[in-house]
């Protein structure tokens, strides 16, 4: 009863699912590799890479995994509070809070993580490479970094 309670807290997205082939002895082993981003659409959103045989597992590996390692995204206004650019390896992205009414304008990696977090109106970009895990992690770390930005201005 708990777990079906717990597993509804957060909705769950697949953004990407890649095959990923690594040569043996005998031939070539075909593994499955899936990025899933979950969040609660109120301030929570995670991410997790999880590898199998099959993908149904892949999935749910990864899904346990960005249940771990979820952080609490500030929001203010249905936006977040502060411009942030950030670089990590070739990802480069950039998030500007937005009035009411704007609604999500991003690419799809952002967009999905922002709707995910409960975040209404944003303008981003995503600058660099099209990487979504690397994308991914990147908006991640943007969003740490809002929270720890918020932290310090609430402490002021």
């Amino acid at each position: 009863m708990r777990d079906e309670i717990r597993e509804k807290e957060y909705e769950e997205h697949v953004l990407q699912v890649d095959r990923v082939a690594r040569t043996v002895k005998g031939g070539r082993r075909v593994r499955f590799r899936a990025l899933v981003i979950i969040g609660n659409k109120a301030g929570k959103v995670g991410i997790g890479i999880g590898k199998a045989s099959e993908v149904a597992i892949a999935v749910a590996k990864a899904s346990k995994i960005a249940k771990k390692h979820v952080i609490v995204v500030p929001i203010v206004n249905d936006t977040i509070p502060f411009p942030i650019e950030l670089s990590q390896g070739a990802a480069h992205i950039l998030l500007k809070p937005a009035k009411a009414g704007t609604s999500i304008i991003a690419g799809g990696t952002i967009r999905v993580m922002c709707n995910l977090a409960g975040i209404k109106n944003l303008v981003a970009k995503v600058l660099g490479t099209a990487n979504k895990i690397n994308n991914a992690q990147t908006t991640m770390l943007a969003f740490e970094k809002l929270a720890k930005m918020q932290k310090e201005n609430n402490a002021q």
